[in-house]
């Protein structure tokens, strides 16, 4: 069937079959499951989770056509139970009459709730319906476990900027959907900058190119042109909670970690890209100072907290520098976890051991009844003591005695702190009876 040249551009390219269709190569692949699915005709449920553009909705239409199936499409944004519910009559009438297999595909599936998840399943089970879903957002925490398990999960890529030049040249060059018949050139320079500017969204990129082709002069589309098409567009992929959210601040914090200043930068220029606040970067960066830099360099710490503070007070954009002053100075300071793990440890002997008695000789002994019962007796004032340390006193619990929780590293100013702490415990140990 023909699709109406008044249809946007990206609708009217839409494959039709595998031929056409660019990237997903990991899927589509001769020998690869989704393509022994769709060559066979044999469909199973399943949902596709990837990023806008690249294909989703594209490939539920082209498995349903290949097999014969009906094509049912809800939106989770429009749709609700009482939808679906009209959407299964449909399949369950073809079943009856032996009409074949219905496709119901749910875009955007994530924006259902628990209740209107669970609408499906008794249809998946019974096979009334071949569930097709699509998400942008990571399917084990949109996606309830119920309905998960019934689905087999389909991850798709962005689209490199190879594949999308081969895209934009199909519009080109068709002259019965794309735009082949308007003789319309793009400038070399212009089909990079688009490639390279639309982050992998071939949707994104047909629809950029049929702006331009409408206000481009004597049917040239320049570089300039799109940079002005495309001025204040979407930025760079980044979904303010979703999965690349914490995936790319989990990136920057653990470049910081293997001390690669560059690739933190870099992160930390993308979250700031996407409309991450920088005041909830400025806490992760004071989290990364303590868990990853510790007493190895405390002066880390201290930059990380002025940084929060000067960004704070200059605000955005001059307040950014600062960020990356001290993401920098982070990366390549001396590492150490010892004080997170020393905390850990610590925190788990509390749990598990209960509330443990406070020594006698510890106790606060503020008044006369307090001291008749032995607090603070004999509690060595370390001030008093050679060198100020009481060698040999016990300051846990009688359970925990000669527990230790902390392990500086060999980096950085843990060097030092190690060397003192192996003194003063040799130092105890030469006491009789230590």
């Amino acid at each position: 069937m023909e699709t109406p040249r008044n249809t946007p551009l990206a609708d009217r390219l839409r494959p039709r079959d595998l031929s056409e269709f660019e990237g997903q190569q990991h899927l589509l692949a001769e020998g690869k499951p989704l393509r022994l699915a769709i060559d066979s005709g044999k469909l199973h449920s399943m949902v596709f989770w990837g990023p806008p553009g690249t294909g989703k909705t594209t490939l539920a239409r082209m498995m349903a056509r290949h097999s014969s199936a009906e094509f049912v499409a809800l939106s989770a944004v429009l749709s609700g139970v009482k939808d679906i519910r009209a959407a299964v009559a449909i399949a369950a009438d073809r079943k009856a009459a032996g009409l074949g297999d219905t496709v119901l595909f749910v875009d955007e599936v994530h924006r259902f709730n628990k209740a209107q998840q669970d609408a499906f399943l008794p249809h998946i089970e019974d096979g009334t319906i071949i569930f097709v879903g699509a998400t942008t957002e990571n399917p084990s925490f949109e996606l309830n476990n119920a309905l998960l398990s019934r689905l087999r999960v389909y991850v798709l890529k962005s689209l490199t900027d190879d594949t999308l030049k081969a895209v934009i040249d199909r519009a080109l060059q068709d002259p019965e959907r794309g735009m082949g018949a308007t003789q319309l050139t793009l400038e070399s320079s212009a089909k990079d900058f688009l490639a390279s500017t639309v982050d992998g969204d071939a949707r994104r990129a047909l629809t950029m190119l049929e702006i331009a082709a409408d206000l481009a002069e004597k049917n040239v589309i320049t570089r300039e042109l799109l940079a002005e098409v495309m001025s204040g567009g979407a930025a760079r992929r980044f979904d303010k909670g979703g999965d690349a959210f914490y995936d790319q601040i989990s990136a920057l914090h653990k470049s910081v970690r293997g001390s690669d200043p560059d690739a933190a930068l870099y992160w930390l220029c993308r979250m700031l890209d996407g409309g991450c606040d920088p005041r909830y970067i400025a806490r992760r960066v004071v989290r990364m100072a303590s868990e990853d830099i510790g007493n190895a360099d405390p002066r880390a710490l201290r930059l990380a907290l002025d940084a929060w503070e000067a960004q704070e007070r200059l605000g955005s954009p001059e307040g950014e520098l600062t960020l990356a002053q001290a993401v920098v100075y982070l990366a390549v300071a001396a590492k150490s976890n010892a004080v997170y793990n020393a905390f850990k440890e610590a925190m788990r002997t509390v749990k598990e051991g209960g509330s443990l008695e406070v020594p006698l000789h510890l106790r606060n002994a503020p008044t006369e009844l307090m001291q008749q019962l032995d607090h603070g007796k004999d509690y060595r004032y370390a001030h008093n003591e050679e060198g100020a340390f009481a060698a040999g006193e016990n300051y846990f619990p009688e359970e925990l005695r000669g527990r230790q929780f902390y392990h500086p590293v060999d980096r950085g100013l843990e060097i030092k702190i190690g060397d003192k702490l192996a003194a003063l415990r040799a130092k105890a140990s030469d006491l009789p009876n230590s």
